[in-house]
């Protein structure tokens, strides 16, 4: 991944010099007035010098001649892992650099040169990574050394080169490979953003905040994404820093990121940036620094070549800031990162799809007969916004009788939605030439199972007959039906149960029971009592024991159902519910 530094993130890479021209440019630059520091301007050639310094790839300080560290460049702190705020008007023996005191103290003595290499002889004490240069010139100003030039070069050991590749690709490789068992857990947005967040702090920044464009929104490409509003997934911050957080928008939130702003920046770019908030920026970078954050790293979450997020890390002034190699490492984990949660809008806006299609389909039952109550309810599972494939229907036939039918598709998504439907039609036209309810399933059976593409289902049918005084019952693999009669406990009546729908089996076989007004009777699917790892007879037993309301309105009975048996810890499934209650002639 590209990254790049946020206060000039659009200019060309300068000429490179030499580490001679950056000693004797910072030679002059001390001679122009002395001492410098981040807030001096005193002329154009300062400007001119200091710019040079400032974008220099090689690590390049100053020290005064009382040992008081006054300027360092970007590529010092880079490859130091210091920021200026630990080095900048600080001695040198309070700061990381005391361990070479002796030797700054030596070069202001003499004005000789002094080189170490961090690690080896006469290295100690160096904060520098191990195997690097390190090399302290003398400032010499009107005969006077006025300070000590510190300049850190990488030493051209191609062998050293490939150990610190391979540990870089190991570190890699175990950073990726623990981030993939820790994020994506889940098909859920908010799951997996709060899994990235949370594997990013406190181990790699102290701030984590993860935006996600929302799974109804069209992914845009890089240069077209920054006007787009995205979704405020997850924030995760370090202890010290949490209280400090009231002013960033919240999970569930909506964000826009300003134009200009570093958010802005990386999505129109599509490449990572590093920034250091100050007390002069507005809007989100503001908060930032309210909040104690010293460092910024911002990285698009992209997939497929399409941008769907943001994730911004920050750290304090009491951690190192980031570097350029922590944020090539850092946008190979966004970039894995980035596919777990485009796996999740994608199924998240596919269930929605499939949502919506079911509730169309799924319509309040027909217009029943006079004599015959009827109430249903549908819903889905209130953790994972699986959608199945429960279906209800009613039939209305001649001389007061009444098909009710309670079916389950095997499966979720669009396709068991769209199979539901065609169960439903063909029940409907199957039951219009009045056969019983067995020769139904049978029918039904037939039909369903010459299609190859069609999943099973199971199925009752229950035919209410008033004007006979019975119910007719007829299963294929479904659950029971519950008959709730006034003082006397819930009963699951027998219905003799046959193969699913689709199979091609056949052997259906029907009962009788007899019809009473009052007595209600309630045909539901599995997402209302079975619960993973618990054995069916135990689920059953559960809705047998239950004492429901035997007179009132039948939502009310649904109602008192759903309260008792569906809690939203608890459902795993849809869950479909039809109740039908003879009405006295």
């Amino acid at each position: 991944m590209q990254f790049r530094h946020g206060h000039r993130a659009e200019d060309a890479p300068p000429a490179t010099p030499d580490s001679r021209s950056l000693a004797a440019a910072a030679a002059a630059l001390a001679a122009s007035g002395g001492t410098v520091t981040e807030g001096d301007n005193p002329g154009a050639l300062r400007d001119a010098l200091g710019a040079v310094l400032a974008t220099a790839p090689v690590g390049l300080a100053l020290l005064d001649e009382r040992l008081r560290w006054r300027y360092l460049n970007a590529a010092f702190a880079a490859v130091t892992g210091l920021r200026r705020a630990d080095l900048l008007g600080r001695p040198a023996e309070a700061t990381p650099f005391a361990g070479a005191l002796a030797t700054l103290r030596r070069v202001l003595a003499d004005g000789r040169d002094r080189e170490q290499v961090t690690g080896g002889p006469g290295g100690t004490g160096s904060p520098v990574p191990p195997g690097l240069r390190v090399r302290y010139r003398a400032l010499v100003h009107a005969g006077r050394t006025t300070g000590v030039v510190v300049v850190v070069l990488d030493d051209p050991d191609p062998a050293r080169d490939q150990l610190h590749a391979l540990e870089q690709a190991r570190t890699r490789l175990a950073l990726l490979d623990a981030a993939a068992e820790r994020i994506g857990t889940t098909l859920d947005i908010g799951t997996t953003s709060a899994e990235l967040a949370a594997f990013t702090v406190p181990g790699l920044a102290e701030l984590a905040v993860v935006d996600v464009l929302p799974p109804e929104a069209e992914p845009a490409r890089a240069g077209r994404a920054a006007s787009q509003r995205l979704h405020r997934a997850a924030v995760e911050a370090t202890p010290a820093v949490r209280p400090a957080l009231a002013a960033l928008a919240r999970p569930g939130e909506s964000v826009r990121h300003r134009e200009g702003s570093a958010g802005a920046r990386s999505l129109t770019a599509g490449v990572a940036l590093l920034t250091e908030p100050g007390p002069g920026d507005t809007g989100p970078a503001a908060d930032y620094a309210a909040a104690g954050i010293a460092s910024l790293l911002v990285l698009p979450l992209a997939a497929r070549g399409r941008l769907i997020g943001l994730l911004t890390l920050g750290r304090t002034a009491a951690t190192p800031a980031f570097t350029p190699d922590e944020a090539a490492l850092l946008g190979d984990l966004a970039s894995r990162a980035a596919i777990g949660l485009d796996h999740a809008r994608r199924y998240t806006r596919s269930q929605g799809i499939a949502l919506e299609l079911q509730r169309a389909l799924l319509s309040e039952p027909g217009n029943p007969h006079q004599n015959l109550g009827l109430a249903s309810r549908y819903l889905p599972s209130g953790t994972s916004s699986v959608v199945g494939g429960d279906w209800y229907e009613t039939v209305r036939l001649p001389f007061g009788r009444t098909l009710l039918a309670m079916g389950d598709v095997m499966g979720h998504g669009v396709e068991a939605a769209v199979d539901m439907s065609q169960y439903r039609s063909t029940l409907r036209d199957i039951a219009s030439m009045d056969l019983p309810p067995h020769r139904i399933l049978r029918q039904l059976d037939t039909v369903i199972s010459a299609n190859d593409s069609a999943r099973p289902a199971t199925c009752l049918l229950v035919l209410a007959d008033p004007g006979r005084d019975r119910w007719t019952l007829s299963s294929a693999g479904h659950l029971p039906p519950a008959l709730i009669a006034p003082d006397r406990p819930t009963e699951l009546l027998r219905v003799p149960t046959g193969p699913p729908l689709g199979t091609g089996l056949g052997g259906y076989e029907q009962v009788s029971h007899p019809l009473v007004p009052g007595e209600t009777l309630l045909l539901y699917t599995d997402g209302l009592v079975e619960r993973r790892g618990e054995d069916i007879d135990v689920s059953l037993d559960r809705l047998a024991a239950l004492r429901l309301p035997t007179g009132g309105e039948l939502d009310e009975l649904l109602d008192a159902v759903l309260h008792s048996l569906a809690t939203a810890t608890a459902a795993e499934d849809d869950i479909a519910l039809l109740a039908a209650r003879p009405k006295a002639r």
